[in-house]
């Protein structure tokens, strides 16, 4: 996976679930960690471009109403200029620096839905708020880790199907 995939599933991943409750991992201090690490500068405002992004991604991802306008809006002063070579055309992102990173994770999803559709995933846990690729063979996967997630669907539909059992069983 590339580093902008990476920035993707980072910023997809910045608002997990703990203890059922969101939290927010793109916040001052660590955030401003995590935007140095993929080459941006930590700032309150990239900071703020990278909430709103991840929103609405997290939301296109999901397949939520409105996300095309959110989205072009938000890219709406963002560009590609062509620098061709010999070698073919490389394309430079043009943006303000606050929403370069932000910039930066639209373009790692719109190639990574364009090359690998319905691999991106949110996982099926609704207690959980993580995004996975799905890695298996037919595209099936429904969980972002099976062992956290897949098992305790898994057991909490298997003891729900117990207790309906020994309902009925009781009739």
């Amino acid at each position: 996976m590339g580093e902008d995939e990476d920035l993707l599933l980072a910023v997809l991943n910045s608002a997990p679930a703990v203890g059922g409750r969101i939290t927010e991992e793109l916040h001052a201090g660590a955030a401003g960690e995590f935007a140095v690490r993929f080459g941006g500068t930590g700032s309150d405002a990239e900071l703020q471009h990278l909430r709103l992004m991840r929103q609405v991604l997290q939301d296109v991802i999901r397949g939520a109403e409105g996300t095309t306008e959110r989205l072009t809006e938000l890219l709406s002063d963002i560009s590609l200029v062509p620098e061709p070579s010999p070698a073919g055309i490389q394309w430079r992102l043009e943006a303000d620096p606050p929403k370069r990173l932000a910039a930066r994770a639209a373009l790692a999803w719109s190639r990574f839905a364009e090359s690998t559709p319905g691999r991106l995933k949110a996982c099926a846990n609704s207690d959980c708020n993580l995004f996975f690729i799905d890695r298996s063979r037919p595209g099936t996967g429904r969980w972002c880790s099976m062992s956290t997630c897949g098992n305790r669907l898994k057991a909490r539909a298997h003891a729900s199907r117990q207790r309906t059992s020994r309902a009925t069983d009781a009739h």
